[in-house]
Order: C-alpha cells, then sequence, then structure tokens
C-alpha cells in the first residue's frame, strides 16, 4: 500500500468492511447506485466546462448537455444501475441538464485549474512526522483568487457543520498549501441538490493547521487499521444501496 485518498478513509470511516472488500479483496460490484453514477456524470460536465473556460474556449449549453448526456449514457452501459424508488433514468437525465444549466448562468471567474492531480507526502505540519504512504487525489477547481471548490451532488442539502468538517476540503486545502506554498484564499462547496425543483447552495469555510494536524492523525490511524486487519460492518443509511449486501450478510469475522 503506498497512497490513501479521502475516498479510501472517506469508505473505511463509513464501514470498514466495505473498504476490505473493495480495496483488499478486489470483489466485483454487481451493479452502481444511481447517485454514484448521476454524480460522476455531473462531476464529469463540469470538469470539460472548467477546462473549456480555462483555455479561453466558448462553450454552449447546448454542448454541455452533451457531455452529461454521453457520460450519462456511458454509466448505463458499464453496468447495472439501482435507482431509488422515486428515480428513473429519464427522470435523472432531465435533472442534470436543470441543474447544469443553473451553473452555467452563475458569474463566474476563469479557472487556475480544474481538476488538478496530486500525490504528496502525509506530513504532519506541527512536528514534521511524516506517514510512509503519500496523500492522493485531485481538487475539482481552483479559481484565480486562490479560491478551493468542490463539486456535490446530494438529496439533502448540507450544513455548515458539515462543512467545517469535511475530509475532502481539509485534503484539497492540504494539497493546495503543499503544492503553491501558501494557503488557499477560501474553501467553497457548490452542492447540487436533487429535490423536487433542483438547486444549487454554496457553502464557504477555511482550514486550519489544527485541521491539517487533525487529519495527519486520522490518516495514521486508518492506516493502522488497515494494515492490522481491523474491518468490520457498519449499519447505516448506506446500507441500502450498498453493492456488497451479500458479502456482508454472509461474514463470520473472517
Amino acid at each position: 500500500m503506498d497512497h490513501l485518498s479521502c475516498s479510501q478513509m472517506n469508505l473505511y470511516l463509513h464501514c470498514s468492511l466495505k473498504y476490505k472488500f473493495q480495496y483488499i479483496d478486489g470483489l466485483p460490484k454487481p451493479f452502481k447506485s444511481s447517485g454514484l453514477a448521476f454524480g460522476s456524470a455531473i462531476h464529469s460536465a463540469l470538469a470539460w466546462l472548467h477546462k473549456q473556460r480555462m483555455n479561453g474556449n466558448d462553450v454552449s449549453i447546448d454542448r454541455l448537455y452533451r457531455i452529461f448526456g454521453a457520460d450519462w449514457y456511458s454509466q448505463m452501459t458499464d453496468t447495472d444501475i439501482h435507482y431509488s424508488d422515486s428515480e428513473t433514468e429519464t427522470g435523472l437525465a432531465i435533472m442534470g441538464k436543470e441543474m447544469l444549466s443553473l451553473y452555467f448562468v452563475r458569474p463566474h471567474r476563469v479557472p487556475l485549474g480544474a481538476e488538478v492531480r496530486f500525490v504528496l507526502p502525509l506530513v504532519n505540519m506541527s512536528t514534521g512526522e511524516k506517514l510512509d504512504v503519500d496523500l492522493k487525489g485531485f481538487i475539482d477547481l481552483i479559481e484565480k483568487d486562490n479560491t478551493i471548490t468542490e463539486f456535490k451532488t446530494s438529496n439533502q442539502a448540507m450544513d455548515q457543520n458539515s462543512i467545517d468538517n469535511h475530509l475532502r476540503l481539509t485534503a484539497d486545502s492540504y494539497a493546495y498549501e503543499m503544492l503553491y506554498r501558501r494557503p488557499p484564499s477560501l474553501l467553497k462547496l457548490v452542492d447540487f441538490v436533487k429535490t423536487k425543483r433542483p438547486k444549487i447552495i454554496t457553502l464557504q469555510t477555511q482550514a486550519k493547521e489544527l485541521d491539517y494536524e487533525r487529519f495527519f492523525h486520522l490518516a495514521s490511524q486508518i492506516l493502522k487499521g488497515i494494515r492490522s486487519g481491523v474491518f468490520f460492518p457498519r449499519k447505516s443509511f448506506m446500507c441500502k444501496d450498498c453493492e456488497y449486501a451479500g458479502p456482508c450478510k454472509a461474514w463470520r469475522g473472517d
């Protein structure tokens, strides 16, 4: 194991047994949840839009729709999609276009970077202690005033406390400081909320040195748990969409 990502860390925290099935055992996923597929298609369309704007290219809303539609279609062909009771393939396709149209007309600045990928050492900035794995990931968007923006699709809007303790935003802020040797001016989360009438909510926060130190210790303990073979199921609302429900029910502590 040579790296950790925020996705891995969040998965281990939410259900360490699912982490084992996915990253240790490499079990195939029989389906993908509609929420995951929809979020992926929205992210792909936004990344394309930001890269076009960064390169000074004019973009039409119809072209953005086509980018979203192509990725959404590819999600359908790659694997089976499991929809919730209130969702359909057509309904989510329409909602995705509605959300993108809301975002498209918002005021924007020319981005400095879109999907900025990084592989960086995990260091405790207070003590200099370093883990023997890297932090791997990418920053969704870096705006011209050095604001970091993360995009999310959700069924329910997040609150300010959730943003202030958001693991991914902390990781992005840490990565930005490691890459550019200065803190970002602001951390921003743009939440595409899948309500009956789709809406976009923006929340802001900032990371402090204490947040970086807490992130380091959290990564250290997660790494220790993985290497010690500490894996167990954790029941939550996420179980209903879990691809590994069968192996989880068959689990006997092995």
